[in-house]
Order: C-alpha cells, then sequence, then structure tokens
C-alpha cells in the first residue's frame, strides 16, 4: 500500500430543479441518501447505522457489491435545515485508516431551484487513489442526486 500522504480540497457544484427542503431532505434521510450516494451500478452503499443530528454519527460499509471492504464513519458537526450540513469522516479498510475528510454542504435558491455546493477536503493516508475516488465518486454521486431530484 502507498503510504504517501496527499491532501487536497474539492469544490462540487451543481444545480437542482426542486426546492432547499427537498434537497436537504434527501441529504437527511438515510435512505433516499443511500439511493443517490451510490456511484456506479457496480457499487454498494450500505448503511449499518445512521444517526443524523449534530454530534451524531453514521457507519456505512462501500465498495463493489460484491465485496463492500471499505468503512467508514460520519460524524455530523453543524446541521442547519434547508441551509448547510457539515460533516467529518473516517474512511477505513481491514482496519487501516485510508482517509479523514471534511465536508461542508450549502444549500442556496437558485431561479426555481438549488444550488447545491459541496466542499471536500481530503487527506489521504494511502497515495492519491483514495484522492481521485474521492473525486470521482462526489461528482457521480451529485449528479445521481439532481436526477433524483428531476423526477
Amino acid at each position: 500500500m502507498d503510504q504517501q500522504i496527499k491532501q487536497h480540497t474539492f469544490v462540487f457544484e451543481r444545480l437542482c430543479n426542486a426546492g432547499k427542503e427537498r434537497v436537504f431532505n434527501a441529504m437527511a434521510d438515510p435512505v433516499q441518501r443511500a439511493s443517490w450516494s451510490t456511484p456506479p451500478e457496480s457499487a454498494a452503499f450500505i448503511y449499518d447505522s445512521a444517526d443524523f443530528r449534530e454530534g451524531g454519527q453514521d457507519v456505512f460499509r462501500c465498495g463493489s457489491r460484491d465485496n463492500p471492504q471499505y468503512t467508514g464513519t460520519a460524524t455530523y458537526i453543524s446541521i442547519v435545515p434547508n441551509a448547510r450540513i457539515v460533516w467529518c469522516e473516517v474512511v477505513k479498510s481491514a482496519g487501516h485508516i485510508l482517509a479523514a475528510l471534511l465536508i461542508t454542504t450549502s444549500l442556496e435558491d437558485h431561479d426555481e431551484g438549488t444550488r447545491v455546493q459541496m466542499a471536500v477536503q481530503i487527506t489521504s493516508f494511502c497515495g492519491d487513489a483514495m484522492v481521485q475516488g474521492t473525486e470521482t465518486g462526489t461528482n457521480a454521486s451529485l449528479d445521481n442526486l439532481v436526477r433524483l431530484l428531476s423526477q
């Protein structure tokens, strides 16, 4: 395993054809979140527990459908309904920490819908692969969110 520490900050933005309340609910509800946060069809994202509140934690598994080999814990730092969600996340595999993330999501009115801005700060403990995976996975997840909210 590559032991290089890599850091990067991404800022993603999407426009959703839904109001802030509907977008916020899609992010707050673990059933909805699991439906849009799995990037490709071949991937799995499973919540073992979900506690969406400041100080609450979600515990999840993700990876390929056949082998969701990654585990994660997300801890909510700040939640302002219909406006902001801030959380930190630790991702592990086989007991080794692969990455630590700080994620800030902001929701703003935009025309008939909502502008979603997500800033993701990642520190990877295993080189570039986790950084690249975070960029690819977050882009795909947000595209899924937009599609879900367009229905």
